[in-house]
């Protein structure tokens, strides 16, 4: 069997386009964050997040502390934020929090998501994090910030989803 190249790895999975998040929580009287594209809905009964964290990353130890954590989704436009999080500071950027539910999100984020920690699950080089929504909110007149083969765009023609067919004898697994 042939090794996988770490960066060719990296490389396959940047041709899956995703969307951009800040992972934020407030541990021993700071707010964190962190730029993060690895974010997935996992159940809607009960309402669960997931996120994957790198065991390099700061923000690991902090949501081990805290049990909590949010997820901000990027709109369109909010680049420099995703590069501030990634670890390009930008000195100018100001008051780019509000407080939901005691945590940081970013303000006219597209959505956020405020969770419990409910579960952690070691995978590889990675901590996979369930949490639990207490609390989310969405702007549906914002599009969403996209990333895809290293760069950061936008959609650039939304289509409406088809109209679903009932009792067309069709499963859609979500």
């Amino acid at each position: 069997m042939t090794a996988i190249d770490p960066r060719e790895l990296r490389n396959a999975c940047g041709q899956f386009g995703t969307g951009v998040t800040i992972i934020t929580t407030h541990c021993e009287g700071r707010d964190h964050g962190m730029t993060a594209n690895a974010f997935m809905s996992v159940s809607l009964d009960p309402p669960l997040v997931a996120i994957s964290i790198a065991r390099s990353a700061r923000m690991l130890s902090n949501i081990q502390k805290t049990s909590r954590f949010a997820v901000s989704v990027l709109a369109e436009g909010m680049e420099d934020l995703a590069w501030h999080f990634a670890g390009k500071p930008r000195l100018d950027l100001c008051d780019v929090f509000e407080r939901r539910n005691d945590l940081p999100v970013i303000a006219n984020a597209a959505a956020y998501f405020v969770t419990d920690l409910a579960s952690e699950i070691v995978a590889g080089d990675h901590t996979i994090f369930l949490g639990h929504v207490r609390e989310m909110s969405l702007e549906q007149d914002k599009r969403p910030l996209l990333f895809f083969r290293g760069r950061f765009g936008g959609l650039a023609d939304p289509h409406p989803a088809p109209a679903l067919l009932e009792n067309a004898g069709y499963e859609f697994i979500w």
